[in-house]
């Protein structure tokens, strides 16, 4: 699988992140977040793959976040109501999401880029 890159264009951290990636020639398939969120199958995959817990998907930090109350209504939520919450809208997940099948980052450090994305 191609490393699927989601992002929003106005993100600092998002551009720094896919700045990094192409800096190391490091070759990823660009999705902007808002026009082409991550899909119901690849949420599954990643959870599946990566045994992450299904909250840190969520943009805490987002301003949709905190307006659908979500940090109250997600414990009360089953995991395919959190994923469908998540598809629903781009700019609840949190970015940028990088996830090549097996591994995933969320938001940008650049130590953890190195780790999982150079390739030795």
């Amino acid at each position: 699988m191609k490393i699927q890159f989601f992002g929003y264009p106005k993100c600092s951290t998002c551009n720094k992140a896919s700045k990094w990636l192409k800096d190391n020639n490091i070759e990823f398939e660009h999705n902007q977040i808002v026009d082409n969120p991550p899909t119901k199958e690849l949420i599954k995959e990643i959870l599946e793959k990566t045994n992450i817990e299904i909250k840190k998907l969520f943009n805490t930090s987002g301003t949709k976040y905190r307006e659908l109350q979500l940090k109250d209504k997600l414990p009360n939520m089953t995991e395919e109501e959190q994923i469908e919450k998540l598809v629903s809208d781009g700019m609840l997940v949190k970015r940028p999401l990088v996830f090549d099948g097996k591994h995933l980052t969320l938001g940008f450090k650049e130590e953890e880029f190195e780790q999982i994305w150079i390739k030795s």
